[in-house]
């Protein structure tokens, strides 16, 4: 394998990367690390060695920046950026119309929907290829504007002793 190098590094650039040395953020002081010996025609396995990484990490961070130029000192997202919602927008629509219906209209012993219920008619009537999770389901719900939240905390008693009663059983 042919050695990989930064090559010859503007004044602007190495100011920029010596500045970078003393960033908060690890990643970008390990970037400029590499990237700083890399200009002083050091190969991968030696700065590898000097830094106490691996030759790839070195050849990663050479070929962003070739890439990218000094972006490349900048943390990008991890997240898969390809994976697509569990739920498409037909799912999402049924969602909101079944989350206004009584579950006892889906044969369910409940009137009030759990989000494994809403996941399990959602799975049934064919939106989805399995069952969802219960966090999928919260997901679908926000993206179609629907407050998802457990009704203890907003249903109140007729009770006059019901406050009251509630600390107790808390206590």
């Amino acid at each position: 394998m042919r050695p990989l190098y930064v090559g010859r590094l503007t004044e602007e650039e190495t100011t920029v990367l010596k500045a970078g040395l003393r960033s908060p953020s690890a990643f970008t002081v390990r970037r400029c690390q590499i990237l700083l010996k890399s200009a002083k025609w050091q190969t991968a396995s030696q700065i590898a060695k000097a830094l106490d990484c691996s030759d790839q990490t070195v050849r990663e961070a050479i070929r962003a920046y070739h890439q990218e130029g000094l972006d490349c000192l900048r943390e990008k997202s991890h997240a898969r950026h390809d994976q697509q919602p569990t739920i498409n927008e037909a799912g999402c629509g049924r969602l909101k119309e079944i989350s206004r219906l009584s579950p006892r209209t889906f044969g369910f012993q409940t009137s009030v929907w759990t989000r494994p219920l809403l996941a399990k008619v959602l799975s049934q009537e064919g939106y989805t290829g399995q069952q969802v999770s219960p966090s999928a389901i919260t997901a679908a719900l926000k993206r179609v504007d629907v407050a998802w939240r457990r009704a203890k905390q907003w249903l109140r008693s007729p009770d006059p002793h019901y406050e009251r009663r509630k600390k107790d059983e808390i206590s």
